[in-house]
């Protein structure tokens, strides 16, 4: 019986934004968790006990995880082809954005500077989503 449970068993576990395609998709949630991850990184620099800069760091990992997962929806989910064919420079701002987000940026960094250019990333993608509402 445990052979076939083992061979029956899925060999890849699916995520997804919801179980239903939805349609419901906004910048605002990566943008809600990026700025999540400055005030954290400003509340960092200002304080000095350990343990407090331990959770800081957990929250901070986890709230820029949560950024990159927001970004790949949109990314994966909500733009379609005519959008990249519009705007040739969303799958760069997308890379640059979750790379931001990631070990090189937030995710492995307290600098303050790196949450507002995760910010400013996620704005700009935030122009282009409200333009493609509109159209």
């Amino acid at each position: 019986m445990r052979l076939l449970a083992k061979v029956l068993a899925p060999k890849v576990t699916v995520r997804a934004h919801c179980d239903l395609p939805c349609g419901v998709y906004d910048p605002a949630q990566a943008r809600i968790e990026a700025e999540s991850v400055k005030a954290i990184c400003e509340k960092y620099q200002q304080n000095s006990d350990p343990e407090f800069r331990s959770r800081a760091l957990q929250i901070k990992e986890e709230r820029s995880e949560l950024v990159k997962h927001h970004l790949w929806v949109l990314w994966t989910d909500y733009f379609k082809p005519p959008h990249f064919e519009k705007y040739p420079q969303l799958h760069q701002l997308f890379n640059d954005a979750t790379k931001l987000a990631g070990a090189a940026g937030t995710k492995g960094s307290t600098d303050v500077a790196k949450a507002d250019a995760l910010l400013a990333k996620i704005d700009e993608i935030a122009t282009i989503f409200w333009e493609t509402k509109q159209g």
